[in-house]
Order: structure tokens, then C-alpha cells, then sequence
């Protein structure tokens, strides 16, 4: 069984809670016995995150030697510019002891319409912000928010919006539902 749910700000991407956390687990959205997070998404973080019960699914989609994409929606501080997006998009940003391998990084035109989030983010009236997406085939820890952060603009809200060619779509923040056959293998494609 193949899963799609669409993770709200504030959810820890596993079942058990961590003592003394004030963030909520998968627990309590009603989700089948036996499925496990394919990955993670931090719970300051929202949108399309996979759960299975098949062994095995983890490395066929987070390997990086694999190159399966992922899509991330950054609202960030300030208006990258084109230099700034082709820096990112070069690979080689330094994040602790690591450098990241190239991506794709391009604004959101237009930009999307996203579920107010609660709490809503930080807004300074002197400093615009934008929103841009970001395709990895790696998934370093924060890695998108250190990426951003080291181009000069830190990240806002960050939510993923695709894996392989499977976007999150409609499913509103919360829900979750099985994946068809075919869904399955646009989760699968565009490695």
C-alpha cells in the first residue's frame, strides 16, 4: 500500500511522539496500522509526504544515486535574483560539513495559493518576500532552509509539493488517501 498525505505545519513525520515536544505525530490523523514515512519532512515543514507498508520503497526513493526528484516551494525572504537561482541551482552551496549536489531552482510564477498556516509567518513590511521551487535528488536535513539561508534569502514556509511526477494536487493539509496503480508510477517517474 502506497500513501499521499498531505502533512500540515506542526506534525512530526513519525507515529511516537518525542517526550517533551510540543508537535503532534501521524497518530492522530487516522492513518492504516503497519505504514512508515517514506522520508521525512520536518514538522515545521508541510505538504506531500509518502507512507508505505512495503519494505524496500525507502531506498528506491531517497537514494540520491537514484536521482529521484522532489519538488519543495520555498517562500523566502526577499527576491532571489537570476544569479542567485543559478547558484543554487549549480550545487556546491556548502551546509555543514557537506556540499549539495545541483538542482533546479526557479520563482513560482504566478505564485502559489497555499492554506494560511497557523502560526502565519514572520512578515516585515521593508522586506518583500517570495516563493520559488526547488528539485533536489537528495534530502539532506533542512537542507532547502540552509540552502536558502546561505544564498542570503532564509526560508519562510516550506512545503513539498511533488514527488517523481506525483504533486500533492488537492489533498487539502491533514488528509491522506492510497495511491491507484498509475499513481504509483508517477511517484516512480522522473528519476
Amino acid at each position: 500500500m502506497l500513501l499521499a498525505f498531505n502533512k500540515p505545519y506542526g506534525v512530526l513525520s513519525q507515529f511516537t511522539p518525542e517526550p517533551g515536544s510540543k508537535w503532534r505525530t501521524l497518530a492522530e490523523f487516522g492513518l492504516p496500522a503497519g505504514v512508515y514515512a517514506l522520508g521525512r519532512l520536518d514538522a515545521d515543514s508541510e505538504g506531500l509526504l509518502l507512507l508505505s507498508d512495503e519494505p524496500g520503497l525507502n531506498s528506491s526513493l531517497l537514494d540520491p544515486r537514484y536521482a529521484h526528484r522532489r519538488e519543495y516551494w520555498a517562500q523566502v525572504e526577499g527576491i532571489p535574483s537570476a544569479d542567485t537561482l543559478d547558484r543554487l541551482a549549480r550545487g556546491g552551496i556548502a551546509i555543514e560539513n557537506y556540499r549539495t549536489l545541483p538542482c533546479r531552482a526557479r520563482l513560482l510564477d504566478p505564485q502559489p495559493e497555499m492554506v494560511p498556516r497557523t502560526p502565519p509567518i514572520r512578515v516585515r513590511k521593508s522586506i518583500p518576500d517570495r516563493w520559488l521551487a526547488l528539485e533536489l535528488v537528495e534530502g539532506k536535513n533542512r537542507q532547502v532552509r540552509r540552502m536558502t539561508a546561505a544564498v542570503g534569502h532564509p526560508t519562510l514556509r516550506l512545503a513539498r509539493a511533488r514527488i517523481g511526477e506525483f504533486s500533492v494536487g488537492d489533498l487539502a493539509p491533514g488528509k491522506w488517501r492510497e495511491l491507484s496503480a498509475d499513481e504509483r508510477k508517477i511517484v516512480f517517474s522522473g528519476g
